[in-house]
């Protein structure tokens, strides 16, 4: 397959021939209670089947794949309302991804490359954050290998630095007082037809029982409406992540969502001038794999180093 890629002023397109693998929005124009940020939407299998959901009437706020934080000291980078005292409340506090640039947006040897800047702004208008974005995606030449189903690969990789002056408490709705909410991070929301979905780890086979489990990867496989084929996703922690191998956020009822959860149930204490990275990568795949494929397609996209150091 040949890879490309489409680029216009708020979005870049990356193809597979004339597939579409992926369609990354970094100029959003969402409203500010949904707190505008880049996103993957939409994410396809190499059969074209749509494996992600974009601004659904429960949450507005959850877009296809995107990097969301709702405890960013006392700032909200999720979206909608924030968990205070026991209850969510809709503040002033919803803040904006800001995307600064590209350094890199082009195709190199088969892979899509994206290297982006961004600032995150507060609602106030503060600006406590800078980010560094890579992104790369490739499609795996023999498919999940071992006759598994057809697969490419999404690498993402993100470092924040606290520019505030100040300590920033990074954490979660868990660290703030409700259980199993640990979401922010790279969260996933899944179409409407994964709902009761399988989810797998290196453990076991499951579903919502496997909130909070610590493990290298965790894989989710669905159904699609009309056709009724199915497709997987595995999603893999980077050994280099501070909190590896993260808690999961994950849900296949009342929805299919996953997110690697590196601020669970502790907070973080984000430094000032400190630099955090984290690094995820995520299998898309043909089929319905057993936790055995997913286990190959995770050891794959640690061998295929998609994001080097530095080049």
């Amino acid at each position: 397959m040949v890879i490309s890629l489409l680029h216009d002023e708020t979005e870049v397109t990356a193809l597979a021939d004339d597939l579409e693998l992926f369609r990354y929005v970094y100029r959003p124009g969402e409203a500010q209670l949904e707190s505008p940020r880049p996103f993957f939407h939409p994410v396809r299998t190499l059969r074209g089947d749509l494996v992600t959901l974009y601004r659904p009437h429960d949450h507005v706020w959850h877009k296809g794949i995107a990097l969301s934080l709702p405890h960013v000291g006392t700032e909200n980078f999720w979206g909608g309302p924030t968990f205070r005292n026991g209850a969510y409340v809709q503040a002033h506090n919803d803040g904006v991804m800001r995307h600064d640039g590209f350094d890199v947006a082009d195709v190199k040897d088969d892979v899509v490359r994206l290297d982006e800047r961004l600032t995150w702004v507060t609602e106030s208008g503060q600006t406590p954050v800078t980010e560094r974005r890579r992104i790369a995606a490739t499609v795996l030449p023999d498919g999940g290998g071992d006759g598994d189903g057809a697969a490419w690969l999404l690498a993402f990789e993100t470092t924040l630095v606290n520019i505030s002056g100040a300590q920033i408490v990074i954490g979660s709705p868990t660290t703030a007082g409700r259980p199993n909410a640990g979401y922010g991070g790279l969260f996933w929301r899944g179409p409407r037809s994964f709902t009761g979905g399988t989810v797998m780890t290196p453990g076991g086979t499951g579903s919502d029982e496997l909130m909070g489990t610590r493990a290298p990867w965790l894989a989710f496989a669905g159904r699609h409406d009309e056709h009724g084929r199915s497709s997987t996703l595995v999603f893999r922690d980077s050994p280099a992540n501070f909190s590896y191998p993260s808690q999961w956020f994950v849900r296949s009822t009342p929805f299919a969502a996953v997110c690697p959860a590196p601020f669970f149930d502790t907070e973080f204490p984000f430094d000032a001038d400190a630099a955090l990275t984290l690094r995820y990568e995520i299998a898309v795949a043909d089929g319905s794999l057993d936790p055995a494929a997913c286990a190959r397609l995770a050891e794959r996209a640690a061998a295929r180093d998609l994001l080097p150091a530095e080049e």
